[in-house]
């Protein structure tokens, strides 16, 4: 059996019983840094057996000498730096082999930075779209925004504080002046939530600088237009012929509308 265990991303007291009874009787630990979840588990009051490492680095060499020792019969948990494991971190790859091996695997579930900051951020939280950590590079960062632009649902990111100015920035860029939560230090003492539109953040972060701790940005989600499904087939056709690039330019000049929203909407049918 191999089980899913949730660790607190700030306040201790997140913690479960069921996942400390878990974690005690497990024989081995499999943790995403064994250095940080010995420390844990020494502020938690937890003996744990055995812990090896599982991170990025070494999970293809890792996986298959777990799924030995599981299907040997034994116990293990699986755990990350903070938070529910899996989620922007290594584990699918795990999961998926054990699934193929016949190997029991199930959630000791708890504290979550994205749903936590969904809760707090004042958006819409019955539809959203996590994209995990925005990309450092400039490029990739307003493309991956560009993909998700039209997206009539909230739209949830990790990120640094070093890269935050940037990030609001590439936010105003591509998806224009939305609201935006910049939530940061959940559960812990200096916990804040700063909601306003994009450029106001931008202001406020300008002029006091970037904020410490671990950050989740919560954007407010696209708005289907009405020309949105009436053009679909002017794009199709137009797209038989012409770059995207193109296609947006004639888009943007018929509609009236921004070569950027006109450029969403070309993307947008692109995935279609």
């Amino acid at each position: 059996m191999l089980y899913l265990v949730a660790t607190p991303i700030g306040n201790l007291g997140d913690f479960s019983p069921r996942a400390r009874q878990v974690l005690e009787q497990a024989e081995i630990v499999a943790c995403e840094d064994t250095r940080t979840s010995r420390q844990l588990f020494s502020l938690l009051g937890i003996h744990v057996k055995k812990t090896i490492a599982y991170h990025d680095f070494n999970e293809e060499k890792a996986v298959p000498k777990i799924i030995e020792q599981l299907k040997a019969g034994v116990e293990m948990a699986l755990v990350s730096d903070a938070g529910m494991p899996l989620i922007s971190d290594p584990g699918y790859k795990l999961i998926r082999a054990c699934r193929e091996q016949g190997i029991e695997v199930t959630s000791v579930p708890g504290a979550n930075a994205v749903l936590t900051a969904l809760q707090l951020s004042g958006l819409p939280t019955d539809s959203f779209y996590f994209g995990g950590f925005l990309s450092p590079k400039n490029t990739q960062r307003e493309k991956s925004l560009l993909n998700v632009a039209d997206l009539p649902c909230t739209l949830i990111f990790y990120e640094t504080a070093k890269r935050l100015t940037e990030s609001l920035k590439a936010i105003e860029k591509t998806l224009g002046n939305r609201q935006v939560a910049v939530v940061r230090e959940l559960t812990k003492k200096f916990e804040q939530v700063q909601t306003d539109c994009v450029s106001n953040l931008i202001d406020y972060y300008n002029e006091n600088g970037a904020p410490k701790g671990e950050i989740v940005l919560v954007i407010q989600g696209g708005k289907e237009t009405e020309h949105s499904t009436q053009n679909t087939v002017s794009i199709k056709q137009l797209r038989s012929f012409l770059s995207a690039k193109d296609t947006a330019q004639v888009l943007s000049l018929i509609q009236n509308i921004s070569k950027k929203e006109a450029y969403a909407q070309v993307l947008a049918h692109d995935k279609l």
